[in-house]
């Protein structure tokens, strides 16, 4: 039998350095919340293949849509020839996103992808370069997405210069000092100090922070960004890659506010973990880059495509943004119930939209500090309890909870047993 150990000894050997792991285990197998390892030991998943499992590992209409289109075809390139899944796909977002007027989309494979041909959209449309984003922001690893991203460990540390025209402004953090007011002011700073508006191209948010911690944008400033590019001819994007699909019980985080963006990028659990990504929104933008200039090789996959329809019938009547509600509402009970013992590591900033889920870990009860190795040794106690769990955050002190909103109640207090043990003072 193959174990842990030795798969990660060869990975070791065989996978560069620079590509990291949230935990040490191999997986063989894996059905909706529950995984199991090569060693044949379960675990349940509360990291959703980082937020990519909304509908769960395997769901049996997305594995029966793939196995249809597999005995058709498995790549053409849409670039070479059309095929309906693309279109059809293109079609449902296009009637799915909270943008007004006519509405059209472009598919890609992965996340940073879709932000970077948001900004060369944004930018055809304009005439303009500059682009403004936020700390704590995450777009992707290549080389422009990785310069919006506004966290430099480790995603730009080592790595040589960022490319230019992008400037950051503070996200608002209650645990950071900082308000929506504060972010708009920084904005005008950067408007005075740095580029003017009339030189910037996009403003990209995303309307609840992956990576930086699960932070939400406040209304006002949601408001205020809307405000901002209206007035100066700005590109607002959504970055909707980690929040879409019904994580935070709409099937965009971004019908919480009563603001549209222009463009919208998606992936993640677009198609239920195959790769496709995409961006969404008014169409004149869309239409800016001349014929070529957008498009990929893989982009809008057959097979992906058709994850993606069957990931779609699936919301279809409502049901699993219900429940995404409902899978909050216990995840943060239970935690509000840990957070008041005294024989558990101090917990703080209990937050979430939906079933988008997060807590800080700090030093002491009731205060800020946070406490990164405290975290660490908390996710790596979850794994030897069974429990998949991810942290994140600027100061690396968040654990997020992203469990399939298909998980069985019985599947996710199991997972917070776990969690509760994990978080134990021995």
């Amino acid at each position: 039998m193959t174990t842990n150990a030795e798969l990660l000894e060869r990975r070791n050997h065989a996978v560069a350095r620079g590509i990291g792991h949230a935990t040490t285990l191999s997986a063989q197998r894996a059905v909706n919340a529950e995984l199991w390892d090569v060693e044949g030991r379960r675990y349940v998943d509360f990291a959703g293949g980082i937020a990519v499992l909304n509908t769960g590992h395997r769901h049996p209409k997305v594995v029966a849509a793939i196995q249809e289109q597999l005995e058709r075809f498995t790549h053409t390139s849409f670039q070479v020839t059309l095929y309906d899944s693309y279109i059809r796909l293109a079609e449902r977002l296009n009637a799915l996103v909270p943008i007004s007027g006519p509405v059209k989309s472009a598919l890609f494979t992965t996340g940073a992808e879709a932000t970077e041909n948001a900004v060369k959209m944004a930018r055809a449309f304009t005439g303009r370069a500059g682009v403004i984003a936020f700390t704590g922001g995450f777009h992707g690893r290549t080389a422009l997405a990785s310069a919006l991203t506004g966290k430099v460990r480790p995603y730009k540390k080592g790595l040589g210069p960022s490319l230019p025209n992008v400037w950051h402004v503070p996200f608002p953090v209650p645990q950071h000092d900082v308000t929506p007011h504060d972010a708009l002011k920084h904005l005008d700073y950067v408007f005075r100090a740095d580029v003017d508006p009339s030189d910037v191209a996009a403003i990209i948010v995303e309307p609840v922070q992956g990576e930086g911690g699960f932070h939400q944008v406040p209304p006002e400033l949601m408001l205020g960004l809307r405000d901002v590019c209206d007035a100066h001819g700005i590109v607002l994007i959504a970055d909707e890659i980690q929040t879409g699909f019904g994580r935070t019980g709409k099937m965009f985080a971004m019908e919480h506010y009563g603001v549209e963006p222009d463009l919208m990028c998606v992936a993640k659990s677009l198609a239920g973990g195959l790769p496709q990504s995409g961006v969404v929104g008014r169409a004149a933008i869309m239409d800016a880059a001349e014929p070529g200039g957008l498009g990929g090789t893989y982009g809008g996959n057959p097979l992906a495509c058709a994850a993606a329809l069957a990931i779609l019938d699936l919301f279809a009547d409502g049901s699993l943004l219900a429940r995404a509600n409902e899978v909050g509402a216990l995840i943060k009970g239970r935690l509000a119930a840990i957070q008041g013992r005294n024989d558990v590591r101090p917990i703080a900033a209990i937050r979430g939209l939906g079933a988008m889920i997060a807590f800080d870990i700090v030093t002491e009860r009731g205060g800020r500090e946070p406490d990164a190795a405290a975290t660490k040794a908390v996710t790596r106690r979850a794994e030897e309890r069974g429990l998949i769990l991810l942290s994140c955050g600027t100061s690396a002190n968040t654990i997020r909870i992203l469990v399939p909103l298909t998980a069985s109640d019985a599947v996710i207090g199991e997972g917070l047993d776990a969690l509760e043990q994990a978080l134990a003072i021995d």
